[in-house]
């Protein structure tokens, strides 16, 4: 299975419909490609060093993923940056939280498939590959 089905299987997996699933996912991954926060490797030590190292860890390590609340994720993202995507999806902050906790683990399980963070144009090939298969 490639990359984009793990993605895709995972947003069925989330509850997250067709038509939102595909919003959803890009915006996943404009989160985790973003420069101005430090793309992947920012959104985790984010989690970091908001307390939630064992748990984001837990994500990016070859084994089970942990699981993270809706409060948890406000939590990591800040609640700037949750309203703001919030805002973008036309959705309740609170409903974004709930679909994003089962969503994003999921997203930076996948992405880091060798147990690391991918560094440099590593992260954007995975990421290019993915949205061209989407466009």
């Amino acid at each position: 299975m490639g990359l984009l089905d793990s993605l895709l299987g995972s947003l069925s997996n989330s509850g997250a419909g067709s038509g939102s699933g595909n919003e959803m996912l890009d915006m996943v991954l404009k989160l985790v490609n973003d420069p101005a926060h430090g793309g992947l490797s920012g959104l985790v030590q984010s989690f970091q060093d908001k307390g939630l190292g064992g748990i984001v860890d837990s994500w990016v390590s070859t084994g089970q993923n942990m699981p993270i609340s809706a409060d948890q994720l406000a939590q990591g993202l800040g609640s700037d940056k949750l309203g703001s995507l919030a805002q973008s999806l036309g959705m309740d902050q609170g409903d974004l939280s709930s679909k994003l906790s089962e969503l994003l683990p999921n997203v930076v399980d996948k992405l880091t498939p060798g147990g690391q963070v991918p560094q440099g144009n590593e992260l954007g090939d995975l990421l290019a590959s993915v949205t061209k298969r989407l466009g």
